[in-house]
């Protein structure tokens, strides 16, 4: 099998140049012209930047087998999301990379702030001592209120109830469930956090809307010696606002690692020594840089092998840690979406999934594309893939709706039952489970409860139920020389329709499933290929 070819036109760790050479054909173009990227960029499936080049549209035209592009860091402003998504391009980043450099920066800051750290440590070094005027707050039973419940912000909330702190948070964008997972208190309005907190910590992006969310009028709604802090983007807490907090006492400590103007080498904010400020160093750390270097390689060969990505940009985000719970999921579900059309001739009008038990905890939009991915790839010649599923079905008339179910279903744990309705009206269904070895299970289609591991390599056999068809399907099976692997057999009524479903070692030939079809009880007989 030829390896897929990347080109990394900015410089990583020496760690993510070395794995990537364990998997890929490496060449490396630090520093490189745009025009000589430009005319090379075609024949490489993966490309690895920072900051300095851009991918835009023209480059995506020349980048005809280009099928990721890996941003060595968070931000992603110099690339063209949406039409690398229209092409079916992965567009990855490393936000886990420094998101505990970046969280345990922010804490550092809150614990500073409620101590009067540096304040301490400068004023012992100057050649003082007094204890009195460093009066201090501790952390337990205070309530900490963090804006933005992302990677950093979820981070910082589980450390933080180790000291016995109440979490709450403001995030419109997350769900429900992301809240319940990290035991956080939901607020619905960022008038109702501002109130309530004792520390405020952002954690947000910086957009048209984020931007001076903190202003003159925010702080007016905190409690009176509130304690604030900035590790996320510069731009987000009115600096003036700020300033004007601290001089009437209003804000008791504040900081920031980040500033209204970068280099930042003075400012009114600095004569207030109950303010600590750093750099930008959120993600100075080795640690980190040396992951950057590493996930981004790792994202970049799974990308190009055709693998979930768990950093991409242009999917719904899901963690590395959070993946390897959904990832047994994920691969079900796209294997139940390649059955529908080995099973059936008309065009899905609409799917509808209803997810029971305990997956209703997670985000489950990966799954929904998953299956589309699945079911789609059957019938387009395109490309589809995760990036162009969801985009695919909606071009193709096809509308998807989720329904969540808390309570269990027929003991399952976690269950997920698809119901499709295609262009003649018909119904389709088909359910699927997770087992406690974490393989995808097939247990219902077309209303016959089943026990199947999806293969690569099966038969689906539709039969009057009557005695003898087992055994005639069997004789076939011998003298096919068809070698089977396990084998269900389910009905609904007794002496009516039966199915059975067996998991074979190699695809069937058109020659065998025609003596298949020609069992006088025999309905239909199908080869699947997943």
């Amino acid at each position: 099998m030829t390896k897929g070819k990347v080109l990394v036109a900015e410089r990583i760790d020496d760690a993510g140049i070395e794995l990537l050479r364990k998997e890929l054909e490496v060449d490396l173009c630090f520093d490189i012209p745009r025009d000589e990227l430009l005319e090379k960029i075609h024949d490489y499936d993966g490309l690895i930047i920072r900051s300095d080049n851009k991918v835009d549209k023209e480059l995506l035209e020349k980048a005809t087998k280009l099928k990721i592009v890996g941003r060595a860091g968070n931000g992603i402003d110099n690339i063209d999301v949406a039409e690398a998504t229209r092409r079916g391009v992965i567009v990855a980043n490393t936000p886990d990379s420094n998101s505990i450099s970046a969280c345990e920066l922010a804490i550092t800051h809150i614990l500073a702030g409620a101590k009067n750290f540096t304040y301490a440590d400068s004023y012992l070094k100057s050649g003082n001592w007094d204890r009195d005027i460093f009066m201090g707050n501790e952390l337990y039973n205070k309530t900490l209120g963090i804006i933005g419940l992302g990677r950093i912000g979820a981070l910082v909330a589980t450390r933080m109830k180790s000291f016995g702190m109440k979490i709450i948070a403001y995030d419109p964008y997350i769900s429900e469930e992301r809240f319940e997972r990290y035991d956080v208190e939901r607020k619905e309005t960022l008038e109702e956090l501002l109130k309530e907190a004792d520390i405020i910590t952002i954690h947000t992006p910086r957009t048209k809307e984020t931007i001076g969310i903190i202003g003159k009028k925010e702080i007016s709604l905190m409690k009176d010696g509130v304690r604030l802090v900035n590790a996320a983007r510069g731009k987000l807490m009115d600096e003036e606002a700020l300033y004007e907090g601290l001089k009437s006492g209003k804000i008791a400590s504040l900081g920031l690692d980040v500033h209204e103007k970068e280099p930042r080498y003075e400012s009114p904010l600095y004569e207030f020594k109950n303010v600590t400020v750093t750099p930008h160093i959120g993600a100075t750390t080795v640690e980190a840089q040396q992951d950057v270097g590493v996930t981004i390689a790792e994202q970049v060969i799974k990308g190009i092998k055709g693998e979930i990505v768990p950093n991409a940009v242009n999917l719904p985000g899901i963690a590395t840690d959070e993946l390897k719970k959904m990832k047994p999921y994920i691969e079900l579900m796209e294997k139940l979406g390649k059955l529908y059309y080995q099973l059936n001739s008309y065009p899905v009008k609409n799917v509808n999934i209803v997810y029971w038990g305990d997956i209703v905890k997670f985000d489950t939009e990966m799954l929904e594309i998953a299956f589309l991915k699945g079911l789609l790839e059957q019938v387009n010649n395109d490309r589809v893939n995760y990036i162009n599923a969801k985009m695919t079905a909606e071009q193709s008339g096809i509308s998807i709706r989720r329904q969540k179910m808390k309570e269990h279903y027929n003991n399952y744990s976690s269950l997920i039952t698809i119901k499709i309705t295609n262009n003649a009206g018909e119904k389709f269904t088909l359910s699927g489970t997770v087992s406690n070895k974490q393989e995808g299970k097939l247990v219902e289609i077309e209303g016959y409860e089943v026990d199947v591991k999806p293969s690569e390599y099966m038969l689906f056999v539709k039969n009057k139920d009557v005695p003898g068809v087992i055994g005639q399907v069997g004789t076939i099976v011998g003298q096919e020389n068809i070698n089977v692997a396990t084998m269900q057999v389910g009905r609904k009524v007794k002496g009516e329709m039966a199915i059975m479903i067996l998991n074979v070692d190699s695809e069937i030939s058109k020659e065998s499933l025609d003596k298949f079809k020609q069992l006088e009880n025999v309905i239909e007989a199908k080869t699947i290929i997943l």
